[in-house]
């Protein structure tokens, strides 16, 4: 069973930029497609970032420009690059295939907070 581990939250003024990674362990650790979420409080888990297995991307319209999706070259973890966070990006991150949904496994998540 394949564990998702997610690192790199913090509490950070608006304008300010965090980094997130994403490690997964199992036996199905090994390169796969990858996606990054996010639950903001009241709100339904959304998907906010993917990446192929091949390295194409994708950011939804409202964060492109500020969130990047990418992956260590040698292995597969995957990251967040998060810049000019606003207050409305407050929310728990969470890593997970792009085809994951609430009957999935989840990992806890790592919290980001952003002061106005």
């Amino acid at each position: 069973q394949v564990q998702f581990v997610e690192s790199g939250g913090g509490s950070v003024q608006a304008g300010e930029s965090l980094r997130l990674s994403c490690t997964a362990s199992g036996s199905s650790a090994s390169r796969t497609a990858m996606a990054w979420y996010r639950r903001a409080p009241g709100k339904q888990r959304e998907m906010v970032a993917r990446i192929s297995i091949t390295g194409v991307t994708m950011v939804v319209n409202s964060l492109r420009g500020r969130f990047t999706i990418s992956r260590d070259s040698d292995e597969n973890i995957v990251h967040l690059q998060m810049n000019n966070l606003k207050p409305e990006d407050t929310a728990v991150y969470y890593c997970n295939y792009p085809y994951a949904n609430s009957y999935s496994n989840w990992g806890q998540g790592t919290q980001v907070t952003v002061s106005s």
